[in-house]
């Protein structure tokens, strides 16, 4: 997760299952990307990185965004990966889907924090990298083989 204002650019590299999520603030172009790991943080586990996980990592990261002075009310997300990248034998096992099943976390988080997500580029079964730019709020998705879309 990092955070940085215009005229920083913010980049994630390897979004397979994995989804990045960047949420702006316009008026102050301060811009915030974390790239989750997992849906959910369980609450027995003593995991020492909260930030691997779509429950606990985004509002960590709005928090932080807060810290600097953005308003909750003129925050937006954009949102990138959540691929499948493998198939599992057997087809029903919890990884087999696992990019999905960060995708709807991520999507469950931000509408709990109300931040809406303006643009999304997610699913498949391609890796993704993913750059945020501060000075316009302009996220830009590359894949090998599928060029470049502008969320």
């Amino acid at each position: 997760m990092k955070i940085c204002r215009a005229p920083g650019v913010l980049i994630t590299y390897a979004l397979g299952s994995c989804v990045g999520i960047c949420i702006y603030d316009p008026v102050l172009r301060l811009a915030g990307l974390i790239h989750i790991m997992l849906p959910n943080i369980y609450k027995n586990q003593r995991e020492q990185n909260i930030l691997k996980y779509a429950d606990s990592g985004i509002p960590e990261m709005i928090r932080k965004m807060e810290a600097f002075g953005a308003a909750r009310s003129r925050l937006i997300a954009k949102i990138a990966g959540g691929a499948k990248m493998f198939e599992v034998a057997g087809g029903n096992s919890s990884l087999n889907n696992i990019g999905a099943r960060n995708v709807e976390s991520v999507r469950q988080v931000l509408r709990k924090e109300r931040i809406p997500i303006l643009k999304e580029d997610v699913g498949s079964n391609y890796a993704r990298t993913l750059s945020f730019d501060a000075s316009t709020g302009d996220a830009i998705v590359k894949s090998f083989g599928k060029g470049e879309i502008k969320l």
